[in-house]
């Protein structure tokens, strides 16, 4: 078994959708990025890949290249979990935190569980999210972004 680590950060903008694991959240503002620029999932990406030891997201999956524009972050997941099949891993379980002070994503977590899992190819129950403010402190605080970290653990397939 192998574990890996993943965080992400990005800056909260008007005329943007807010994608959270998967999911499209009402609010005013959404995370800028390239693709979705969905946090939860980036650091689930980086914690996978790091695990196997095949980099991050932006080595798979970067930035500069146009055919990741506005790309689904559940599209990129299932990328990583094709990436770690042809290198004989399967991935176990995950445990996700999002640093936001707002929306409230418990409304949401059970929709975000479903489809990550689904990807996976894990149980709902093996896919963790919670989240957390900042007491109004830093950039998360002042609402100019979000962050997560994830932990991931894959095994042999």
């Amino acid at each position: 078994m192998l574990v890996g680590f993943g965080y992400d950060v990005h800056r909260l903008v008007p005329g943007r959708p807010l994608v959270l694991g998967g999911v499209r959240i009402p609010h005013a503002l959404g995370l800028d990025g390239h693709s979705d620029a969905d946090v939860i999932l980036h650091a689930l990406m980086d914690a996978l890949l790091g695990a196997a030891g095949l980099g991050d997201i932006g080595q798979q999956f970067p930035p500069s290249d146009p055919a990741y524009k506005g790309a689904d972050s559940l599209d990129l997941l299932r990328r990583v979990v094709a990436l770690l099949e042809a290198e004989g891993y399967r991935p176990v379980n995950c445990d996700i935190t999002l640093l936001a002070e707002r929306p409230k994503i418990g409304p949401h977590v059970g929709q975000m569980r479903e489809r990550i899992s689904g990807v996976l190819g894990v149980a709902p129950r093996r896919v963790g999210i919670k989240a957390t403010t900042n007491e109004g402190m830093g950039f998360v605080g002042r609402e100019e972004g979000m962050a997560a970290y994830a932990v991931a653990l894959i095994a042999e397939a």
